[in-house]
This record gives C-alpha cells, structure tokens and sequence, in this order.
C-alpha cells in the first residue's frame, strides 16, 4: 500500500499550476482591463485636461488655466440651478417610476392568466425610441388639438388653452411625466421577474396564517424583493440623471432655463458655443453631484441586497 504522502503533488509542481492558474485569469481578464482603459480612462483624463485649458471644439488645451474653469462653472447661477433642478427631477422620477413599476408588477403577477400579450403591450413605451417618445408626448400637450387639449374640452374646460410645456412651472413636470411613462415598464419587468422568483410554499403558509393583502406584501412579498426594488431604483436614478433626448425634443431647454439640465447646458457649451473647457468643467461638477446623491442608493442597495 503505497505511502499517502507519495499521493501528494510536488510543491513545484503545485507552484507551477498556481503560476498557471493565474496567468490564465490574466489572460481572461485582459480584453475587459484594455476595453475599460480605452473607453473610460482614456475619456475621463482628456476631460480632466480639457477642464484645466482653455480649449475649442478644434483647438484643444490651447492654454492651461487650472482652476479658473471649475471655478467659473460653480459661480454660474445657471450651472448651480440646473444641478439642483437636475437633482430634484431624477429623484422625483425615480421614486415615481419605482413605485408605479412595483404597482404594475403587482398586478401583473396577479393576473398571470392574462398571457404574454398584455406584458408585450406594456413593453411597448420601453422599446420606443426616445425620439418617438419625446415627439409623442409632444403632440399630447400640443395646446392646438392635443390629447390633453382635447380631453380637458371634453370635461368642460373652455379657458385658456392647456399648454404645459409653455410654462415655467409645467415644463419640466411634463418632461418627468414622458419620462416616467417610458422607463416605469423597465421597472415593472424586473420586479415582476423577481416576483416569479418567489417560493409559493411561503405564500401558502402566509395566507393559512391569516395574512393577507396589504399585511401579506408588507410582511412577505416586500421583504423577498426589497433587493431588486433597490436594485432597480438606482438604475432608475443614473438614467434619470441623463435626461437629454426628451428636453431637447420637447422643450429644448426652455421656457427660459425651466428644463435645462447639466446635460443640455453641457450640450450647448461643446456643439452650439464650441467651448469644450468650460463643457468639460461641467462634466466634471456634474459627476461629482451624481456620485455624491447616487451614493447612498449604492450602499442601501447593498445593504437590501444582504
């Protein structure tokens, strides 16, 4: 019977599987380090170098300013209120489309005999294009023979004519309302995939206990998905926070600076005023304002998810 310590690989040759080991993880990991250095790294320093110069759309880094650039995007009144107004609309529409998605999957779930058409309907304002959407929800607060128009004359309305996006205090609400309407499916899928993901044998035993309804969500259901939930509304705010396509088709920023975000603002010093520095010193204070109010998401996230 041989000796079990015969049985043992060498140390070498474990030193040798190990070296391989880990060079083949390199390897993997390779294509994915390259691709993030290409196509983050690379971005990030040109728009740091771009802050710190004074720099045009074909001139870039003609002169180095340093500060100067930050410094005179964080004294505009214009750059402050649109981050503040920027803050305010992603978190509204965030928490909005969260939990009008988690109504919806609710009641989806409930209705599962419904079939695949009545999920494919609900689909549709996800796969349409921001453009089609932006135009659709356009001619629905079109003051001469819109949707919101038309209805409101049909309820007796015979004042002036409705128009939302005129106003300094409607525009932007009108924008979150298209915006909602086009990202609350995206919500609503993931919850309802998490839903579907639910042991019934814990329902069951729920509902012999006595609970039911409200007490059985809170109780049960809520609890199983609180991960997603959070999961799903910190996504829902980073593409909050990128709100471009539908203020540029529906109010292209206006009346006045009532929907200009840091986006469009950044749209306007790069492409219309060809400013690339002072675009870049807006890019930069914007993302720190996101990581800043996105970051308690994360954690939440984090700690949902455990």
């Amino acid at each position: 019977m041989a000796d079990a310590t015969t049985v043992r690989p060498r140390p070498r040759v474990r030193a040798r599987f190990r070296l391989r080991e880990a060079w083949s993880h390199r390897l993997f990991i390779t294509p994915g380090v390259v691709a993030l250095l290409a196509l983050g790294a690379y971005p990030l320093a040109f728009i740091v170098a771009a802050s710190l110069s004074e720099s045009s759309l074909g001139r870039p880094f003609q002169e180095w300013v340093g500060t100067a650039g930050l410094a005179s995007a964080l004294a505009d009144d214009d750059v402050v209120a649109s981050m503040i107004r920027s803050t305010g609309y992603a978190i509204g529409v965030s928490l909005s489309s969260v939990v009008l998605g988690v109504v919806v999957a609710l009641a989806l779930h409930r209705a599962a005999a419904g079939g695949a058409l009545v999920r494919t309907l609900f689909l549709l304002p996800l796969i349409t294009p921001p453009v089609v959407v932006g135009i659709i929800w356009k001619l629905i607060f079109n003051p001469s023979g819109g949707l919101l128009g038309t209805v409101a004359g049909f309820f007796g309305h015979t004042g002036v004519p409705l128009s939302p996006l005129s106003s300094t205090t409607w525009a932007l609400p009108a924008v979150a309302v298209a915006d909602i309407w086009e990202w609350t499916p995206l919500v609503a899928v993931l919850v309802f995939a998490a839903l579907l993901g639910q042991d019934p044998e814990v329902r069951e035993a729920a509902a012999l206990d006595g609970a039911g309804g409200i007490r059985l969500f809170r109780a049960i259901t809520l609890p199983a998905i609180a991960g997603v939930i959070a999961s799903v509304l910190f996504i829902r705010l980073v593409i909050a926070f990128k709100a471009f396509d539908l203020i540029v088709l529906m109010t292209s920023g206006g009346p006045g600076q009532a929907t200009t975000t840091p986006s469009y603002l950044i749209y306007q010093a790069a492409l219309q005023q060809f400013d690339v520095g002072r675009a870049a010193a807006i890019t930069l204070v914007f993302a720190v304002v996101v990581t800043v109010v996105t970051l308690p998401f994360a954690l939440a996230t984090r700690r949902f998810q455990r």
